[in-house]
């Protein structure tokens, strides 16, 4: 495999490429270093794939870039990157989403189109689902956000599939609940919480806490993502999340319990955008990718709160 890996100092992405290098797979990763959390993280997330004999990293924007050139070769897309964040979507901001994750991911698709590629698998969102009632959110279900990213990204899933029916590009969308674990962003909750916990300052806490999530451990997300590269079929949908609904409130008792100490929140209304609850069927995901998430929540947490601390944030 000759794998293109965008948003490859993300997250997700940098977990990925580093499974996809561990299999002896050579990746390509791309990453425009976007500013909605500090470049010195997302270096350090790099910091692993540098020096690599099988890893090239280019540090652009994948709007400006000469991607037929680029896909030149390769035979798998994993298309991770784009503008994430539910309540920074709104009003003037939204341009950097319809940038981000449509228009890059349009670009992307049209340059596949002529490529013999194996598979595009494109990094989606349970935030397509909205609010709903409907649980557990399955990938036949309704689709209708509530938040201008979960549009952003509803958008993309979109034009995925008129690729692939158009122009037979071979693309997979995936629908990530809640990741969470080492190299989490800053932004994300949890990473607040902890922080928080280590800096022995308060955090928000929006609504009040009984809320619930399918948290995802980033490994088990990563196992997903690369059996969707392998998955023969084309133009599907898959939920990807960690099997188990928990509350705001209990997952913060779990991390006071790996800490041994207690949190100060200071509480706030719920924001718009945020759902409810979230938690995904699977079924489809165990059947025909073979998914299986192993990390339960308490070893995830214990993960992402040992490497805080290495870190020293």
């Amino acid at each position: 495999m000759k794998a293109l890996v965008t948003g490859v100092a993300g997250f997700i992405g940098s977990h990925l490429a580093e499974k996809l290098l561990a299999e002896g797979h050579q990746v390509i990763g791309v990453d425009n270093f976007l500013d909605n959390y500090p470049r010195s993280f997302k270096e350090g997330n790099l910091a692993a794939l540098s020096g690599r004999a099988n890893f090239q990293f280019i540090g652009a924007d994948l709007l400006r870039l000469d991607l037929k050139n680029l896909l030149g070769g390769i035979s798998h897309v994993f298309h991770l990157a784009g503008q994430p964040g539910v309540r920074s979507s709104w009003g003037g901001e939204f341009s950097r989403y319809t940038d981000n994750n449509i228009m890059a991911t349009q670009l992307l698709l049209e340059s596949a189109k002529d490529h013999r590629l194996e598979k595009f698998v494109y990094a989606s969102t349970s935030s397509v689902y909205g609010d709903t009632e409907d649980l557990p959110m399955r990938e036949d279900g309704g689709t209708r956000p509530i938040s201008p990213y979960g549009a952003s990204k509803l958008a993309a899933e979109h034009l995925c599939h008129l690729y692939w029916r158009a122009f037979a590009v071979p693309t997979v969308a995936l629908r990530f609940f809640t990741v969470y674990g080492p190299r989490q962003r800053p932004d994300m909750f949890f990473h607040i919480f902890m922080r928080a916990l280590r800096r022995g300052e308060e955090v928000p806490l929006y609504d009040d806490g009984e809320q619930t999530r399918d948290f995802t451990f980033c490994a088990d997300i990563v196992d997903g993502v690369v059996a969707a590269g392998h998955y023969p079929g084309h133009g599907e949908v898959f939920n990807l999340g960690g099997g188990s609904d928990v509350s705001l409130l209990d997952a913060i008792a779990v991390i006071e319990a790996i800490a041994g100490r207690k949190g100060r929140l200071c509480r706030f209304d719920r924001q718009r955008g945020d759902v409810r609850h979230t938690r995904a069927r699977l079924d489809l995901a165990r059947e025909k990718l073979g998914y299986a998430p192993k990390v339960g929540l308490e070893e995830g947490l214990t993960q992402e709160w040992k490497w805080l601390g290495e870190i020293a944030v």
